[in-house]
């Protein structure tokens, strides 16, 4: 949460993975499942959660207004275009919710209005500014959002801002849909925006940004610099098609590097990966491997230089902590690139204690083992141990720590305090 005394300007995080998350295929949920994920949320500490589309089905309907009841502390939004019908479904979906907010939206862009809409600028403007003005006649908190901001002509972006404030949008939210913008565009575009429309220090402007060409969470970031003070974003950065701006990723740059982004969240980053997880039990889709902060790599070190630097001081090549996040340990996985200081360590974890030729041996053995199978566990450990010294293959005379199931590899877990200092190092890549 926000410390004490701390003066660095809250970010909101708004998250939309039981809503834009959602629409990616193969992650709908059932309604009892979003409410699992929504107190989880809740747990990690999100402003404000994005609990679905009502209009949409009557199980969007259902889902939004079991989420609403579920969670006390967090605002909860409910999507609606800006059409009466789905403002007026999306009201009730709300009905009884603690903190309410209805979230409005229309597309901004020609391609849109064109293509898309089959309307004019002055037909999505007056859309805009009424469908604000009907929600803000039932509840204190709207939400207006320009879909595919970032392509729409900035004359007429600032005309339609101008009108959903005067109308009483509370959060102006300026998306890049598509993906499309860079960094440097995203700062210029918000800076433009909020120095042209009137009024618009009585609002808060917000970016949800998505990830085409990998550019979300750098985006978000420059849209933080460029004065908005809440981000829209997903658990794992799940979205539709290349996703959304990665929640985990945004909360710990920001905490990673207060020298360059001296700006809070109040997210409590203990419950980043076990959100991470719980997104991953519920949907059946995995992070990938190597997927920052939450991936089964992220905190896991095979060659051997980097394992030699982890076991005498794991600031050589971790920026954080695993367990700041909530994973476990650092993870070093034995394979074809660790090196002896690993190998030791890990004999030293299962009982086993080798003499220098030994040593030497069983590296040897287990590098060949390694190449064969790419990942070698503490059970193959074990085994080779064995071989070496012509004894039955024996449990280890300590318990093996493993990662959480279907989270991490089943390899070595280690901690630097508990392993001795070990007088060679592997050959592992340093780069």
């Amino acid at each position: 949460m926000h410390a004490e005394g701390d003066v660095r300007p809250r970010i909101a995080i708004f998250d939309t993975t039981l809503r834009d998350g959602e629409q990616a295929p193969g992650f709908s949920m059932r309604e009892a499942e979003k409410v699992r994920l929504a107190v989880k949320l809740d747990e990690l500490g999100v402003d404000i959660l994005e609990a679905g589309f009502p209009i949409a089905s009557e199980d969007d309907f259902s889902g939004v207004r079991a989420v609403a009841k579920a969670v006390r502390r967090p605002v909860v939004a409910a999507l609606a275009r800006a059409v009466d019908a789905d403002v007026d479904r999306a009201l009730e979906a709300l009905d009884g919710c603690a903190r309410p907010r209805l979230h409005t939206f229309i597309a901004t862009s020609d391609l849109h209005l064109s293509h898309k809409l089959h309307m004019s600028r002055g037909q999505a403007l007056e859309a805009a500014a009424r469908a604000v003005a009907r929600a803000r006649r039932h509840v204190d908190d709207v939400e207006f959002s320009a879909e595919d901001a970032t392509r729409s002509d900035v004359d007429y972006l600032v005309a339609v801002v101008t009108a959903v404030i005067q109308a009483g949008a509370t959060t102006v939210n300026l998306p890049d849909t598509v993906g499309y913008s860079t960094p440097d565009e995203i700062y210029k575009f918000f800076t433009a925006i909020r120095a042209r429309v009137p009024g618009a220090e009585r609002v808060v402007f917000s970016a949800h940004c998505h990830n085409d060409l990998g550019l979300a969470v750098a985006n978000s970031l420059a849209a933080i610099e460029a004065g908005c003070r809440q981000i829209e974003c997903t658990v794992n950065g799940v979205g539709e098609r290349a996703g959304n701006a990665s929640l985990e990723e945004i909360v710990m740059t920001l905490r990673v590097r207060p020298d360059k982004l001296p700006f809070a969240t109040g997210i409590v980053p203990g419950q980043i990966y076990s959100a991470s997880q719980l997104l991953t039990e519920l949907t059946g889709e995995a992070v990938q491997a190597n997927k920052a902060i939450v991936g089964r790599n992220a905190f896991a070190h095979e060659a051997g230089i980097h394992q030699d630097g982890i076991l005498k001081d794991r600031r050589t090549y971790e920026i954080m902590r695993p367990e700041d996040v909530g994973v476990p340990k650092t993870t070093m996985v034995l394979g074809k690139h660790s090196g002896r200081h690993a190998l030791k360590a890990r004999c030293e974890a299962l009982g086993i204690v080798p003499a220098r030729h030994e040593l030497d041996d069983l590296y040897r053995r287990m590098i060949a083992l390694a190449d064969r199978q790419k990942v070698v566990h503490d059970r193959d450990l074990v085994s080779l141990w064995s071989a070496m010294k012509r004894v039955p293959a024996a449990r280890p005379a300590h318990p093996v720590h493993h990662a959480p199931s279907g989270a991490r590899p089943a390899v070595a877990a280690l901690r630097a305090e508990d392993v001795p200092a070990a007088e060679e190092a592997g050959y592992g890549y340093g780069v």
